[in-house]
C-alpha cells in the first residue's frame, strides 16, 4: 500500500514508513508502544468492530470477503493491533452495514446539541431511556401511541426460537392473521432470501425487510408477525417494530437454537463455519441487548412446545387485556 495513504494510528506516528535510522534515533518517550501496550483508541476500535460483527451475525471470514480486506488484517484490527487506513475502515464499515462514524466513535459527541442531550441521558437507567425514546417517537410523529395495547404482536429472536411454530398457534388462538415477514420480503423481491443476499447484497435485503414491515403495519391492525432474527441489526426497522407492535422475545439456549435449526434442515447462518456453536453464541451475545428491548419475554428452552405456547398465550392475552 502506498506510503502516502492516511493512517489512523492514535497519537503515535507510523514509523514503518520512515527510514530505519529515523525510527532508531527517536527518543525513548516517542517510540511506538510495545505490543502489549495497545493504543486505547485502537483497542476501542477493535472492540467496536467485534461487537458490530456479532450484531450482524457475520464470521470474520465473511466480513473479510465483503470488505475486501485480508482476514489477518481484520484480526489485527479487532485485537487493537491494526494500523488501518481510512479507506480500509470505510470498507469494513460498509461490510458491517454501519456508518464510518459509528465504527470510529460515538456520534453523540459530534455536535453541541448531541452533547447536551447526551449529558441529560447518560446517567438514566434503561427504563427511563425507554420512556424517553417512546416520548421522542411521539413528538417526532414516528410512534403509535400505547404499544402495550397494540393488537399487532411481533415475535423476535434467533432462528430456532419457535417464532414460526408458536406464532402460527398464537394467531389461530387469537383469530389474527399470521404473517411470516421472510415470506413477505420474498414477495417484494420476487426471489428467495438467500438469492436476495447473494445477488443484491445485505443492504438491499435490509431495504426489502423494512418495506415488508411497513406494508405489514399498514395492512394489518391485528396480526401475529414472525420476524427474521437479524431484523434487530437495522436500528430504523427495529425502531419501527417497537413503535407499532407489541413485542415478545422468544428466548432459548444456544444449544436449543442449534438443535432446532438442524431439525429444520437449514444451517443458516452457520453453513460455512467449523465452529458453528461458537458462532451462534457470538451472534446471540451480539443481539441479546437488542432482543431484550421487547416488552415481554418467553423462555422456550425450559418448557415443552405445549407449555411454551401456553406461556406465550397467557403473556400476550394479558398484554392485550383479553380473557386468558
Amino acid at each position: 500500500m502506498s506510503s502516502n495513504i492516511l493512517h489512523v494510528s492514535g497519537l503515535v506516528p507510523d514509523t514503518s514508513i520512515l527510514p530505519l535510522q529515523t525510527a532508531e534515533l527517536q527518543p525513548a518517550g516517542l517510540q511506538e508502544p510495545q505490543a502489549e501496550e495497545k493504543n486505547p483508541f485502537l483497542a476501542a476500535l477493535g472492540d467496536r468492530v467485534r461487537a458490530l460483527r456479532a450484531r450482524c451475525g457475520m464470521t470474520r471470514k465473511a466480513v473479510s470477503i465483503a470488505a475486501d480486506v485480508s482476514e489477518r488484517h481484520l484480526a489485527n484490527l479487532e485485537y487493537g493491533e491494526g494500523n488501518a487506513s481510512i479507506l480500509v475502515l470505510l470498507q469494513v464499515a460498509r461490510a458491517l452495514h454501519c456508518s464510518l462514524a459509528e465504527l470510529i466513535g460515538d456520534v453523540t459527541t459530534s455536535t453541541p446539541e448531541w452533547l447536551l442531550i447526551r449529558e441529560l441521558l447518560e446517567t438514566r437507567d434503561d427504563a427511563s431511556l425507554r420512556r424517553v425514546r417512546i416520548a421522542i417517537g411521539e413528538l417526532l410523529g414516528t410512534g403509535s401511541g400505547n404499544t402495550a395495547l397494540c393488537s399487532r404482536v411481533a415475535l423476535i429472536g434467533l432462528r430456532g426460537a419457535g417464532k414460526s411454530t408458536l406464532g402460527a398457534l398464537l394467531a389461530e388462538d387469537l383469530g389474527f392473521p399470521f404473517v411470516e415477514l421472510s415470506r413477505e420480503i420474498e414477495k417484494f423481491a420476487g426471489c428467495s432470501v438467500s438469492e436476495i443476499q447473494a445477488l443484491y447484497g445485505m443492504n438491499a435485503y435490509r431495504r426489502y425487510e423494512r418495506r415488508a414491515l411497513e406494508e405489514t403495519i399498514q395492512i394489518y391492525p391485528e396480526a401475529v408477525i414472525a420476524t427474521p432474527g437479524g431484523l434487530v441489526s437495522d436500528p430504523a426497522t427495529f425502531n419501527q417494530l417497537l413503535s407499532h407492535c407489541t413485542t415478545v422475545w422468544l428466548q432459548a439456549d444456544p444449544e436449543d437454537h442449534m438443535t432446532r435449526v438442524l431439525a429444520q434442515g437449514d444451517l443458516r447462518p452457520m453453513a460455512a463455519s467449523k465452529q458453528a456453536m461458537e458462532d451462534l453464541k457470538g451472534i446471540l451475545a451480539g443481539r441479546a441487548a437488542f432482543y431484550s428491548k421487547a416488552q415481554y419475554k418467553v423462555d422456550t428452552s425450559t418448557q415443552s412446545l405445549e407449555l411454551s405456547f401456553q406461556s406465550l398465550r397467557e403473556t400476550v392475552r394479558k398484554a392485550l387485556q383479553l380473557p386468558v
